[in-house]
C-alpha cells in the first residue's frame, strides 16, 4: 500500500468531511490551524492534489466556472484514499518516526560558545517559548471556543506539551550552567588538554 506525506493526509482528512476545491481546502486549513502544524502554500497543495489524483486516491467530481474567473475543480476522497489515510495514521500513531529538530543540534554544538553568550541564547530562548506556549494556547482555546471537537485539535494539545518539555529542559539547563553542575570548557580546551 502506498504511503502520503503529511500534506497529502491532510487533503484525504478533509475530503473525508466533503468534496471540495484546493483553494477552499487551504481556508479551511487556515480555519483548523493545520497550516500551523504543516507547511502549506499555494505549489505544494495544487501538486498534492495531482499527485493524490494520479494515484487514485482522490477524483475529480465538478469543474464549473462562474464568469471570467479559473475554472474551479472539486475533488473527492475514494475508497483507496480512505484506506490509504486509515493505514497511514495508524502508522504514524503506533511507530515513533526520528525526527531531526535543530535544537538538539544546537545543543550538541552549544559548546563552541563562550558559557554566558550559550546562557543569553538559552535565556532569550526562554522567553520565545513562553510567549509561543501562550500563543499555542490562546489559540487552541479559540479553536475550541468556535465549536471544533477536541478531536480535531488534539495536535494542538500535543504541540503544547512539546513547547513545555522544550522550556522545562531549557530552564534546568540554564540552572545546571549558571550552578556550575555542568561544567564549561570550549572544544579547543578539551583538545588541549588532551594532547
Amino acid at each position: 500500500m502506498q504511503s502520503v506525506n503529511s500534506l497529502g493526509l491532510a487533503v484525504l482528512r478533509l475530503l473525508c468531511e466533503q468534496p471540495q476545491h484546493p483553494y477552499e481546502m487551504r481556508q479551511r486549513m487556515g480555519d483548523h490551524g493545520i497550516d500551523v502544524l504543516i507547511k502549506v502554500t499555494r505549489g505544494a497543495l495544487y501538486h498534492t492534489f495531482d499527485v493524490l489524483t494520479k494515484a487514485g486516491l482522490i477524483e475529480l467530481v465538478e469543474t464549473t466556472r462562474e464568469g471570467k474567473r479559473p475554472e474551479r475543480t472539486v475533488y473527492a476522497i475514494t475508497d483507496a484514499g480512505r484506506e490509504v489515510a486509515q493505514e497511514r495514521v495508524r502508522e504514524l500513531l503506533a511507530k515513533p518516526a526520528p525526527e531531526y529538530p535543530s535544537y538538539a543540534v544546537a545543543l550538541a554544538f552549544m559548546s563552541l560558545l563562550p558559557k554566558e553568550h550559550a546562557l543569553g541564547r538559552l535565556e532569550l530562548r526562554c522567553v520565545l517559548l513562553e510567549a509561543e506556549l501562550a500563543s499555542c494556547t490562546v489559540a487552541y482555546e479559540g479553536l475550541l471556543k468556535r465549536g471544533l471537537p477536541a478531536l480535531s485539535v488534539v495536535e494542538w494539545r500535543h504541540k503544547q506539551a512539546h513547547l513545555r518539555a522544550d522550556l522545562e529542559l531549557t530552564n534546568a539547563l540554564i540552572d545546571e550552567i549558571r550552578s556550575g553542575a555542568m561544567e564549561w570548557s570550549l572544544p579547543q580546551d578539551d583538545w588541549k588538554s588532551n594532547r
